[in-house]
């Protein structure tokens, strides 16, 4: 069974945010930012919209992400609003790799907020996990997230045409990609 406390003291401190681990009293502010259809657009089915109390409840309570994986709440001025973290598989041919998501409510965009968090992130996932290398997937219609990952050292990789299904209909995937030693990582 993986630690699930591996991670409980984990506080890592950005330019104007905190990354932490989600805790029960989140809740309140979890459903304030991730109740928004402009944040849902981009990412996975596993983020649902209207994003509900029992939502919220399952996310804390460990039953949508796997509480071993280092996933963390960007904390500002006190509240939780937004989420960054890996999925990593720990055996395998692909144990020193992990794929990265994350997402930040619309109260904070366009102010250089997720690229800082990245930016203080990803160094400390790779050392934490002994990985080589990172993926991050973005859909077509995020071209803002694209942005935070090259500012970061990733490199687009590829494009998956037609691979996610959204309410709108088809979008491509964007692939992208970090090494260890990219950018200092």
């Amino acid at each position: 069974m993986p630690d699930a406390t591996r991670w409980e003291a984990v506080r890592l401190d950005g330019a104007g945010f905190v990354l932490r681990r989600w805790r029960a009293d989140d809740l309140d502010a979890l459903l304030r930012h991730a109740d928004d259809p402009l944040i849902v657009r981009g990412l996975s089915d596993r983020f649902p919209h209207p994003y509900t109390r029992a939502d919220g409840e399952a996310f804390l309570a460990g039953r949508v992400v796997d509480p071993s994986q280092p996933v963390l709440a960007v904390e500002i001025a006190g509240e939780a609003c937004g989420s960054i973290g890996v999925r990593h598989v720990a055996s395998g041919e692909r144990a020193h790799s992990a794929e990265l998501g994350y997402w930040l409510g619309r109260a904070h965009w366009n102010r250089g907020v997720m690229r800082r968090v990245v930016a203080l992130y990803v160094p400390w996932v790779m050392d934490a996990l002994s990985l080589s290398r990172l993926q991050a997937n973005v859909l077509d219609l995020n071209p803002a997230s694209a942005r935070v990952l090259e500012a970061n050292g990733f490199v687009e990789e590829g494009l998956l045409r037609g691979a996610i299904r959204k309410p709108d209909g088809l979008h491509d995937l964007r692939v992208f990609g970090r090494l260890r030693d990219a950018a200092g990582g």
